[in-house]
């Protein structure tokens, strides 16, 4: 604190040997005041620059006054007149000299207050015309009070203020003149270089006092604020630094009195644990950082269950652990037949998966590490409907390589956090269900099973397809940051086998990544074979059955196959052999049987009335319905197509739910029928005097797909012609206007799904009778494949009479060369 000249006075101001008058004028040297502002009455020291010093020289050697101005800009080197504030103190020199560095230092005393009334232009440093302007002192008990609450306003701050001197308080108390006291509290206390000149200028001491008194009421607020910050902030310190003092003096004294056996401290078990992990180094560093700041907080802290919980996370992750690939080909070969019956094409890829990865691996060196990628990183896609076994191809995967197996279900999953992580800024953070799953699998190299990778979604939350980008991309994965861990996890390693129903759901980018294996289906004879050596064996065991106890038949099976299950897999089977063997406990427990043999009749008491009999035995002879063929979610289905006509325009109505292709393929079936009335032996006039009505049953599924193009022709062809469609006949196939079949997708599961309708004549397209070769023998035997090229070959083989048409009308469309539409998959439910 800066204390006042006890000896200035309003005496001394007719007689300070300035020489000029109270009201007159003269012409003094201005020296410039930078960050800072001088006041009457006050004896402040300043260090003058180089470019004044030569006018203090000047000032010594006169009258030693000069003029103090404060600079309104302090980054300006030079000022000039405008860029000062023209009220300022006039000031005696009292004493100036260089220091030891050659900066000049002067001891100014501040004498009375003035205005600048003219600028001096000609000199080398600044000078003025200057007016001595008083300040107005009233009197009376209003300044009297003023007084009083300013000292107390002072007292209060000061007492707030760290480190104030002791005397300073009283040293204010103990001036009697109200501008001293004014300008002396103005000097000290803690104000802006703006506020300072604002009260320099006000010329009523009253109000100088008031304006001081609301700047007091500020800075007390603010150290009161500061005070009770700085005093939280000290004790949740001193409250933790005690603790840590605390527990180092605990464990000296344990370590004093030779109590080893005493359990460590919850950070120092963490310690230890984080020393004997095998984590990389980005990981263990981030650890240590996270324990260090777990040392400096108490149990009761809200971030402690969190750091903990983070720490436990990165300790318990496989990052060292992994599986030796165990066994040979001959193993693997027998483990996958063992698990699976038929399905030889799969499991040879498969088989041949393995072998690679084992070469790979036992030859360390690679050409490159894209080469090493490029063999290691395939990410297997096994796609076919329900029940066909995908699931449980990965885990004979696992099985035959020796490996941990894992499984995430990404069925309905939307929340990009899911594949990614939460990021620890919010409540209930985790890691995301890969590394969940790596975690559980306690290995770095599990066979992870990606299950219903068709079925995730995506909404406001994120794309988690998008994130599984980098997760099935071995180029990225092998620094996978999750966003919970914040740290690169390697997921190389693991064999990532994905499973769909469906590829129309799956995004092209992430179906690029994996390569595609398809399931299509069981046949009758691989289902009987699966039901005997995999599922009745399984559900006697979970029924805690033996085999002397419960025996089912072939012909048994073979009904429940045939008459109460028509599916692509064998999961309705299994649900049915598991209804038969509670039956079968009932009657060992309530009738007292020692073995029960399940027959035939048996089925037919527990099931009760056949499913599908009168569908698959059905032998209709209307003229209007055909059987189309279609790939379901599920597998391949037979799709009946029936048509009705009535007096009319010729208008053509269209219902089942269907999709615009579909809709147009029915537009070409009849446009076509009416170009071939002739040929078929139809009356032209019949289509202008009939209005069509085509159905396509199961009106609740919608359908799509241009492969019903054939059936939908051979259905109004029977319609109009009355001559029936053979019952026995599955048709497919896309139609052109001049009646070309084109080819079309999902050969394997329609033919399928004929046999197992029980037709006995399936009609494809000739361009799809390569697919014919993927059949089982078994059902190449029973069913007659027609390949066809143009719509007067199917309606050869689908009519049992053939109405009409030559071998020179088919040879017209020998000019129709267009292409076919080769889809991979028919549009869910029912397309094609």
């Amino acid at each position: 604190m800066m204390k006042p000249d006890m000896n200035n006075d309003n005496d001394r101001y007719e007689d300070d040997g300035i020489g000029v008058k109270t009201d007159g004028q003269e012409v003094i040297p201005i020296l410039p005041l930078r960050s800072m502002v001088a006041f009457p009455q006050m004896s402040v020291p300043f260090m003058i620059s180089f470019s004044s010093a030569s006018m203090i020289d000047d000032a010594m050697k006169a009258d030693r006054t000069v003029g103090l101005l404060t600079v309104k800009d302090p980054a300006v080197e030079h000022p000039v007149p405008g860029q000062l504030h023209e009220v300022g103190t006039i000031a005696k020199i009292l004493h100036a000299k260089k220091n030891e560095e050659g900066v000049m230092v002067a001891l100014l005393n501040g004498i009375r207050r003035f205005k600048v009334s003219t600028w001096q232009t000609d000199g080398p440093h600044l000078k003025a015309s200057v007016l001595h302007a008083p300040e107005i002192v009233e009197t009376g008990i209003e300044l009297e009070a003023l007084q009083r609450q300013l000292r107390d306003a002072v007292s209060e701050v000061l007492a707030l203020t760290p480190n104030s001197s002791e005397d300073a308080a009283g040293t204010i108390t103990r001036i009697s003149d109200p501008l001293q006291l004014a300008y002396v509290t103005t000097f000290n206390m803690n104000l802006t270089t703006e506020s300072r000149q604002e009260l320099l200028e006000i010329d009523s001491v009253s109000q100088k006092i008031r304006v001081l008194l609301s700047h007091l009421s500020h800075e007390k607020e603010m150290l009161t604020i500061g005070k009770k910050i700085q005093s939280e902030v000290q004790e949740k310190m001193s409250k933790t630094q005690r603790n840590y003092f605390l527990r180092q003096q605990l464990k000296a004294i344990r370590k004093e009195l030779g109590e080893t056996d005493a359990p460590p401290s919850e950070p120092d078990n963490y310690a230890e644990r984080i020393e004997g992990s095998d984590m990389p180094d980005e990981a263990r560093k981030e650890a240590v950082r996270e324990l260090e700041r777990m040392q400096q907080m108490t149990p009761q802290s809200a971030e402690y269950p969190i750091v903990k919980t983070y720490l436990d996370w990165l300790i318990d992750l496989p990052w060292g652990q992994v599986s030796d690939d165990s066994g040979n080909i001959p193993d693997a070969r027998r483990i996958m037949d063992e698990d699976h019956f038929g399905l030889e094409e799969i499991k040879e890829r498969l088989i041949e998966y393995i072998a690679v990865r084992r070469l790979v691996n036992r030859r360390e060196e690679m050409p490159n590490e894209a080469d090493e990628r490029t063999a290691l990183g395939v990410i297997l896609c096994l796609v076919g409907p329900p029940g066909v076994g995908k699931t449980s191809l990965g885990r004979s995967v696992a099985r035959a390589m020796g490996r941990k197996f894992t499984r995430m279900s990404l069925g309905g999953v939307r929340d990009e956090a899911e594949i990614r992580g939460h990021r620890r800024t919010y409540i209930g953070a985790m890691p995301g269900r890969i590394i969940q799953s790596v975690k559980r699998a306690g290995t770095r190299n599990p066979v992870f099973m990606l299950d219903e990778i068709d079925k995730i979604g995506q909404d406001w939350r994120g794309d988690p397809s998008s994130a599984l980008l980098e997760v099935l991309d071995p180029a990225q994965n092998r620094t996978f940051r999750d966003h919970y861990l914040d740290v690169d996890f390697d997921l190389s390693e693991i064999i990532f086998i994905a499973t769909a129903n469906s590829l129309d759901t799956i995004p092209g980018p992430l179906r690029d990544r994996m390569e595609i294996i398809r399931i299509d289906g069981y046949t009758s004879l691989e289902k009987l074979q699966i039901a005997r050596r995999h599922l009745i064996p399984r559900q006697l065991r979970s029924h805690r059955l033996d085999n002397d106890e419960v025996t089912f038949v072939e012909d048994a099976v073979l009904k429940i196959i045939h008459d109460y299950t028509r599916e692509a897999g064998v999961r309705n089977l299994e649900r049915h052999v598991a209804a038969i063997c509670r039956k079968g406990i009932v009657a060992l427990s309530e009738k007292g049987w020692s073995h029960v043999v399940v027959t035939e009749q048996m089925v037919r008491d527990c099931l009760k009335k056949e499913r599908f009999e009168a569908e698959r035995s059905e032998a209709f002879n209307t003229p209007g319905i055909a059987k189309g063929l279609a790939v379901t979610s599920v597998g391949g289905d037979i799709l009946y197509i029936e048509a009705t006509r009535m007096p009319g325009k010729g208008r053509l109505s269209l219902t089942g739910q269907l999709g615009s292709v579909m809709k147009e393929s029915a537009e070409i079936a009849l446009s076509y029928v009416r170009t071939k009335a002739d040929q078929l032996g139809i009356d032209p006039v019949a289509f202008e005097q009939s209005d069509v009505h085509l159905h396509v049953p199961a009106g609740a599924l919608p359908k799509d797909g241009p492969s019903a193009g054939v059936a939908m022709v051979m259905t109004l062809a029977s319609l109009f012609s009355g001559k029936p469609v053979r019952s026995d006949v599955g048709i497919t196939g896309e139609i052109t206007l001049r009646g070309r079949v084109l080819p079309v997708g999902g050969i394997k599961m329609k033919v399928l799904a004929a046999h197992r309708a029980g037709l006995k004549t399936v009609i494809l397209p000739r361009r799809n009778a390569s697919d014919v070769e993927d059949l089982p023998e078994e059902v190449r035997s029973e069913l007659t494949v027609v390949t066809v090229d143009h719509i007067d070959e199917a309606i050869a083989g689908g009519f049992a009479d053939q109405p009409g048409g030559s071998a020179s009308d088919r040879g017209n469309s020998a000019a129709d060369t267009g292409g076919g539409n080769e889809c991979d998959t028919d549009l869910t439910p029912m397309a094609c």
